[in-house]
């Protein structure tokens, strides 16, 4: 216990010292002695955060900071990877953040996302008129997730949607480093509406800042984890002249003096029976020329 408290007393030492840091990255409304005591919080609060990487999670900390969202679980979360180096500390802006940093923003008059559930009344309408009608069931238990849709309204009066089903959503987790625990475990219809909006950033007009927390969340996902490139498999030069070699190497094959004597008598005798029916075909080229030259003396 003294251990742990003495990582505490150090962790909130280091985050005194980089007082001036995060005042000169946190926007004017946010105090930065209430960023320090919320991340505090959040530390006293996951005590695992102070055995993992203390680089990856002060640079969680600034990072939270240059956003202006606080790490409190609701704005943004300090998450937990292992690696093969030991455990180091993410940043992930979490759907409350998003959608203050999208308000923030001045480019919509408002937006929002919801989960539907099996119990609800869900319908979406594509086409000339799109639309989506929900209508949440109140009486009791309203059973499992089937989709998740997000609408925004700009101030010129356009309405944009997107809908996302179950499956979506779960490729999309199925890409994080943190699919598997924290976030998505604890709160995954939080990160269910925090995904469908990030697909429904792509076409709403947006800023700088936003476009800087996304390019920051981009650092928890690997795109290209089930995607990986094709592997050329085409033979060197000195081995496309020996096709049975390369059979027999890629079906890992040891061969026998036995076998390669079998592969070596079937060659001769289809070299044989090549030379054979050559052999006739001249005979009967023979027999038909004298039975021509008879004709044409009698």
């Amino acid at each position: 216990m003294a251990n742990a408290i003495t990582k505490m007393e150090a962790m909130r030492g280091t985050l005194t010292n980089m007082k001036t840091e995060f005042e000169a990255a946190l926007p004017s409304q946010i105090p930065v002695d209430k960023f320090i005591r919320t991340t505090l919080t959040a530390v006293q609060m996951n005590p695992d955060l102070l055995g993992a990487d203390r680089k990856s999670l002060l640079g969680t900390c600034m990072k939270a900071a240059q956003d202006g969202l606080l790490l409190d679980g609701r704005e943004a979360a300090p998450v937990i990877f292992r690696s093969k180096s030991g455990p180091t500390v993410q940043y992930m802006p979490m759907i409350a953040g998003v959608l203050k940093k999208i308000r923030n923003s001045g480019e919509l008059s408002s937006i929002s996302a919801q989960v539907a559930y099996s119990g609800d009344f869900f319908e979406y309408e594509l086409g000339d008129e799109e639309k989506i009608t929900h209508k949440p069931f109140m009486g009791g238990d309203r059973g499992e997730p089937i989709a998740v849709y997000a609408v925004a309204k700009t101030k010129d009066g356009a309405i944009y949607r997107e809908v996302m089903s179950v499956s979506d959503v779960e490729k999309v987790r199925g890409s994080s480093r943190a699919g598997k625990y924290g976030p998505w475990v604890d709160w995954w219809d939080e990160m269910a509406k925090k995904t469908v909006i990030r697909r429904m950033a792509k076409r709403l007009p947006s800023s700088a800042d936003v476009d800087q927390m996304w390019l920051k969340d981009d650092e928890q996902y690997d795109y290209d984890k089930k995607h990986k490139a094709p592997v050329d498999i085409t033979p060197p030069p000195s081995e496309q002249t020996k096709p049975l070699a390369r059979l027999k190497k890629s079906m890992a094959v040891e061969t026998t003096e036995d076998a390669e004597a079998a592969v070596q008598a079937t060659d001769d005798a289809a070299e044989q029976s090549s030379k054979e029916a050559y052999g006739n075909l001249i005979i009967e080229e023979k027999n038909d020329g004298a039975v021509a030259d008879n004709k044409d003396a009698i």
